[in-house]
């Protein structure tokens, strides 16, 4: 893939010679073509792993990893996604979503683990592409991560404060109805329901039976006040210290986990084989909107709820020992997750029909239809809520500013985004920029658009992570690796393959919002970073 990227620029920029007849085009293309697609040696990566100097404070045990990884994972999926791109996409087919998206999450999942082992730094995917595929690709890897994790603390954000309005509502605490969802969304006060988004699924079903929703009070958002709160509050609990995030996170999983055990136990006896029918329902003639179509597209949105594994690799230089403990945190987290991400699809869908799924809180929503006996469990499912998505928020925060700590080390963004806080050892800098841009994506954009924006940018990461073990086992096959991925190049084939095919199965808009993030990254690479790269400055000096 490297050498045919190179061939093709060269060419490109030799055509471009001859219609401008310039004497020195083709060398400076091929100069240009070998600065692009440099890459940066593993040997240096993995000394500088090593070294702890005016580094990042290494405190996560094998456990915590793993722990962080749940924490991530175990959240919007099932506590917001689940009930959303049923609701939309696949009717109770969501349960088939899940096991596609956890078949690519396997495949990339095993790859990731090798890298991590591997190559122990902070940067994730942006790392192992600078190291295969060349600087220009971990460039592009490394903007899709910060739109990744940037508005995947964002979307979670969205989903913690349905869950907290609905829980303070129960105990007779009101927030401004126009304070709690995006700016310009329209909400109307649904009879024994409470305040909803304004969508064609929710019309249909009141009209169904027999409300008229021009009738019902309605009220236009400001802003999104709990989503943004939130944030700034585990922001600050970022930049206190790793070992104090980490410890906050693990009692948020504790609670998490063994509540949704707790709702899957109960639950089974609730569900009627009535909601499962149709299972797959009939297409509306729209490519995504149900059939096997929506089916694929909701694996693709739900996707999003997979990246915790991810985000176990951007703490691997704050990990005691990454070769051994990486691998751990990242399958152990992600084979948990998806068995109880299915569960919870099968017992949401059975409990109540997807048509009324599309809210913030379809958790909610189901233990309500489960009935008055089951009161008692009402809070309890919001508190485990509440908490898992405290915990994925927080996992975001903290994998974003390690990615822009790795990218400023390596002289692709200012400096100032590597400067770690000299008494608590983390990124603070990049925390609080991260936390300001959170805030603003939270308060304004509905969840939808954030959800599948976080998805579009984590299939082409997973993407770009599988393809790059292909190529580092023909470049680089004497590296020692703590972790293989087996059935190379099977396994990493099958997992680009899937991850496409998802991507190609969200909407236009979302893929025209990506190549416009793209062309952005585009233009700070080739005005900044480029002329700053570490790497290149060093080439040059030799």
């Amino acid at each position: 893939m490297l050498r045919i990227l190179e061939d093709f620029l060269i060419k490109f920029c030799l055509l471009w010679k001859v219609c401008n007849k310039h004497s020195n085009s083709d060398i400076k293309l091929k100069i240009m073509a070998n600065q692009l697609f440099a890459t940066k040696s593993i040997k240096k990566l993995q000394e500088e792993a090593a070294s702890n100097e005016h580094g990042l404070h290494r405190a996560l045990s094998a456990r915590n990893l793993t722990a962080l990884g749940i924490g991530a994972i175990i959240g919007a999926g099932i506590f917001v996604l689940t009930g959303q791109a049923a609701a939309q996409y696949a009717g109770p087919g969501i349960v088939i979503s899940f096991i596609i998206s956890g078949l690519a999450c396997a495949f990339a999942g095993l790859c990731y683990a090798e890298f991590a082992s591997m190559i122990p730094i902070s940067g994730s995917a942006y790392t192992y592409a600078y190291a295969t595929l060349g600087e220009f690709l971990a460039w592009i890897i490394g903007w899709d991560l910060i739109l990744e994790y940037l508005f995947a603390a964002s979307t979670v954000s969205v989903g913690w404060s349905g869950y907290v309005v609905s829980f303070l509502n129960d105990f007779g605490i009101h927030i401004p109805v126009y304070l709690t969802a995006a700016y310009g969304e329209i909400l109307v006060n649904v009879p024994e329901l409470g305040w909803k988004p304004l969508t064609d699924q929710l019309t249909a079903s009141l009209s169904s039976s027999g409300i008229v929703v021009e009738t019902l009070p309605h009220v236009t958002s400001l802003m999104n006040v709990p989503a943004m709160f939130i944030i700034a509050l585990l922001s600050t609990l970022l930049i206190v210290g790793i070992k104090e995030s980490a410890g906050f996170n693990n009692i948020m999983v504790i609670i998490k986990v063994s509540v949704i055990i707790l709702f899957i136990a109960i639950g089974f006896f609730f569900i009627s084989a009535d909601n499962w029918q149709p299972f797959i329902p009939k297409n509306t003639g729209e490519f995504g909107h149900f059939g096997w179509s929506g089916i694929l597209r909701g694996a693709g949105v739900i996707f999003f709820a997979y990246i915790g594994f991810d985000a176990v690799s951007t703490a691997a230089q704050e990990a005691k020992n990454p070769q051994r403990d990486m691998p751990i945190g990242i399958l152990g987290s992600l084979s948990v997750s998806t068995v109880l991400y299915i569960l919870v699809a099968i017992v949401l869908t059975g409990i109540v029909s997807y048509t009324q799924l599309n809210v913030a809180d379809p958790v909610a929503v189901g233990v309500n239809a489960m009935g008055d006996k089951m009161f008692w469990l009402r809070p309890i499912i919001k508190i485990a809520a509440i908490a898992g998505l405290s915990s994925v928020i927080l996992v975001m925060l903290m994998g974003q500013p390690r990615i822009f700590y790795s990218i400023a080390k390596d002289g692709l963004l200012p400096p100032v985004f590597a400067k770690v806080h000299p008494k608590y050892k983390t990124p603070y800098i990049s925390q609080i920029l991260t936390a300001v841009v959170a805030m603003i994506l939270a308060g304004v954009l509905p969840i939808r658009i954030l959800g599948e924006l976080v998805s579009i940018g984590t299939l082409l990461a997973f993407a770009i992570v599988c393809i790059s073990i292909i190529v580092l086992r023909k470049t680089k096959p004497e590296i020692h690796r703590s972790f293989k991925t087996p059935w190379v190049p099977l396994i990493p084939v099958l997992g680009a393959l899937i991850c496409l095919i998802q991507m190609f199965a969200l909407p236009l808009d979302t893929w025209i919002r990506l190549i416009i993030w793209m062309i952005l990254g585009f233009v700070i690479y080739f005005f900044y970073g480029k002329k700053r790269s570490v790497l290149h400055r060093s080439q040059n000096n030799k």
